[in-house]
């Protein structure tokens, strides 16, 4: 039976890379990326270059899977229905690889960013892909392959541990959402409300400005960007270090923690 590993790992610094994740990678055959392009070539030259340090001497062969886009004019009238549409065409595409790059019994793996549970589309499209079938067509049905997940130190514990922060106020629970969504936030969410995936700054609509925020991007990179304080000392500052970083680096991993301000009881 053919194994698929994905495999977490971290925000972008080799260190994050914790011992099962090594483990994993050393057992693999085939690496699969799905290439975005050259917007994207540096993150796919860090893979690389985990790779050639953490298993030096038995790389597995990486192989490429060209990457397309979300149709942008689906995803205006239903989001939810486009991004099926998107994950459907790439599991056509990693059913033909695997089945031409896996051999009976081989491993292959995704470096993923973070960790695979949490807001990344990997595990959903290998549970796809297993109802597809590693030899078959979308259309066909059949076949079986293991799926193993590995751990990833996450963007929210990345962002904590940069500003060196607890997560939540004492006894308080934790809400973590995206840009999209955060409009439609319970104000009551926001006391310790982790953001990602907001590529439209959302915070500068819906905190108040007396909200803290913490935001950080290339989290554990040399990049890495820290910036701290309230919704309306920093927001606008915020928004410019976003369009800045993203414009010299063709891509931006960013994510925040909004502390909306408490009544003075609850404090």
């Amino acid at each position: 039976m053919r194994s698929i590993v994905a495999i977490g790992i971290g925000t972008g610094n080799p260190e994050h890379l914790t011992g099962e994740a090594t483990a994993a990678m050393r057992s693999l055959d085939v690496v699969l990326v799905l290439d975005k392009g050259t917007e994207t070539a540096d993150m796919r030259d860090l893979r690389a270059r985990m790779l050639a340090t953490q298993c030096a001497g038995r790389e597995p062969r990486t192989v490429l899977v060209e990457d397309t886009k979300r149709d942008p004019e689906l995803a205006a009238r239903d989001y939810e229905a486009a991004v099926e549409e998107w994950h459907g065409r790439r599991v056509a595409a990693l059913s033909a690889v695997i089945r031409e790059e896996l051999p009976e019994g081989g491993t292959a793996g995704f470096l993923v960013w973070g960790d695979p549970s949490l807001y990344d589309s990997t595990l959903r499209m290998l549970e796809r892909l297993r109802g597809v079938g590693a030899g078959d067509s979308p259309e066909s049905g059949g076949g079986e392959f293991a799926v193993r997940s590995i751990a990833g130190i996450t963007a929210p514990s990345a962002l904590c541990a940069a500003f060196a922060i607890p997560a939540n106020a004492i006894g308080q629970a934790i809400h973590i959402t995206t840009g999209r969504n955060l409009p439609e936030t319970d104000p009551g969410l926001l006391r310790n409300c982790f953001v990602m995936l907001d590529g439209g700054c959302a915070f500068r609509k819906v905190a108040e400005p007396d909200t803290e925020i913490y935001w950080g991007a290339y989290l554990g990179d040399p990049r890495q960007i820290l910036i701290h304080g309230t919704v309306g000392e920093v927001g606008e500052e915020i928004a410019a270090a976003r369009a800045a970083a993203r414009a010299e680096n063709g891509w931006i991993m960013d994510t925040y923690l909004l502390r909306a301000a408490q009544p003075a009881s609850q404090t």
